[in-house]
C-alpha cells in the first residue's frame, strides 16, 4: 500500500512539472503569473526613424520579464505616433515621437500598467 501511496504522489508531480513546462513553452514564462499568451504586440507602422523628431529616455519602475516589457511597450505604441522600445535590464524605454511630449502625456499613456514611471529625459 506504502508503494502505491508513493507512485501516485510521483506520478502527480510529474504530472505537474509536465504542465508547468507545457505552459512556459505555450506562454512565455513570465513573473505576471498570468498563464496566458502575452498580450499580442502593437508594432509600429512608421518604422522610419526620421518622422520622430523628439527623442525621450523614461525610466519605468516594475519591469522584470517579457510579459512587463510588451506590455509597457504596447502602451505606448498604441498613441500611434510613438514608437517605444523598452530595455527591462536597465528599465528604460526608449520612445522616438512625433510630437513634443510632457511627462503628463506619458502618465496618462501608462496609467493602465501597473509600473510606475519615475523619470522623462
Amino acid at each position: 500500500m506504502t508503494n502505491v501511496i508513493i507512485i501516485l504522489t510521483v506520478a502527480v508531480l510529474m504530472g505537474l512539472g509536465i504542465r508547468h513546462i507545457y505552459r512556459s513553452v505555450r506562454y512565455g514564462s513570465s513573473c505576471c503569473g498570468s498563464g496566458s499568451a502575452m498580450d499580442k504586440k502593437i508594432r509600429v507602422s512608421d518604422r522610419n526613424k526620421a518622422n520622430y523628431p523628439f527623442s525621450y529616455k523614461l525610466r519605468v519602475d516594475g519591469m522584470v520579464c517579457a510579459g512587463c516589457v510588451r506590455k509597457v511597450e504596447n502602451a505606448l505604441n498604441s498613441d500611434g505616433e510613438l514608437w517605444a522600445t523598452v530595455d527591462a535590464d536597465d528599465k528604460i524605454v526608449r520612445v522616438l515621437a512625433k510630437r513634443e511630449m510632457k511627462k503628463d502625456d506619458f502618465l496618462e499613456l501608462l496609467k493602465e500598467t501597473p509600473y510606475t514611471l519615475l523619470e522623462v529625459e
